[in-house]
Formats: structure tokens, C-alpha cells, sequence
């Protein structure tokens, strides 16, 4: 008997065309703050990986749903938050998949539900050490008012990435 894994959500990064501007402006319209990480290990929302020691950053004001509320034209009302994040400083490959990112395997994450008015609808916290948090986005999902999930950092509550529910095959 032949088993086959079935993907049921798609992890995006902060979309390129919204990096580049980010680059120039911010969500808070400010300028981007050049950071230079001594250490490492900073969250980079562009390619979904941790930075590198000495690897140049911006440090810039994203405001995911109010971008997306734009595009779509929902009322996520006092949802729209902006925060913190770190993107490269200049121009990369972007994420090497669309799964979990490896990077981030078994750190903390808050994951956000939404609805499709951009409104919270629950989350759960993925805990330090968890190999498998696919197992909680697979929960989230399992609620069909769900539209999408953001995955932020646990202590400071900065947003990650994006999650989408897969899409369909076609002719499924």
C-alpha cells in the first residue's frame, strides 16, 4: 500500500515587488533602518532564513493586512497592524520553497487565524522545539472560516510569513 503526503497550505514569503518597495519606503513611511547582524540568527521575511553574521539588513514597518485588505478590498478594521521586520538589504533569491521554512523549524511561532474580512478568528502557539508545526496550521485549517494564517514571533509578536490554504489541483 502506497501512502501519499498531501500539501495543504502554502508558506509565502513578504512578495518581491513589496520588498523592493519596502526598501524605499516602509508601511510607516519612513525611510529603512540599515542594521549590520554581529551574531545572526535575525528572521529575514524575504527568504524566509535566519541572517548571517555581518549580513547587511533593513530594519522596516510592515503592515501585511493592510496590503492585503487594499488588494482585496476587506475591512480588517482594528486588525491592520504594522511591525517590525528584517529584509535583506539588497535584492535576493527569495525563499528556496513554499513549505516551512527550515530555518525556522522548532522555534516558537504564534499562529494567527483569519477570516476572509481580515478578522481573527483563534491561533494557536507552536512551541519552542517543535519539529512538526505543520500539524497546526493542518488544525487551523480544519475550521473552513479560516482563509489564511500568519505565523509571528512568539515573544515580540513581529509577523513571519504568510499562510495560504493550498490550492486545488486542477480538474479536482
Amino acid at each position: 500500500m502506497t501512502t501519499t503526503a498531501t500539501k495543504t497550505f502554502t508558506v509565502r514569503a513578504i512578495p518581491a515587488d513589496v520588498v523592493a518597495a519596502l526598501r524605499v519606503r516602509d508601511d510607516s513611511c519612513a525611510a529603512p533602518e540599515l542594521a549590520i547582524d554581529g551574531d545572526g540568527g535575525s528572521p529575514l521575511r524575504c527568504c524566509l532564513r535566519v541572517s548571517r553574521p555581518g549580513e547587511e539588513m533593513f530594519l522596516v514597518s510592515y503592515a501585511p493586512l493592510r496590503r492585503w485588505a487594499a488588494e482585496s478590498g476587506a475591512h480588517p478594521g482594528a486588525y491592520v497592524e504594522t511591525g517590525p521586520v528584517f529584509i535583506h538589504a539588497q535584492p535576493c533569491d527569495g525563499p528556496q520553497h513554499d513549505g516551512w521554512p527550515e530555518d525556522y523549524r522548532g522555534l516558537p511561532r504564534v499562529l494567527r487565524a483569519y477570516g476572509v474580512n481580515g478578522r481573527i478568528r483563534g491561533g494557536v502557539v507552536v512551541p519552542a522545539g517543535e519539529s512538526r508545526p505543520e500539524r497546526f496550521i493542518d488544525e487551523l485549517f480544519s475550521d473552513a472560516d479560516v482563509a489564511f494564517v500568519h505565523a509571528r514571533a512568539l515573544e515580540f509578536g513581529c509577523f513571519t510569513f504568510w499562510i495560504d490554504r493550498a490550492e486545488p489541483l486542477d480538474g479536482a
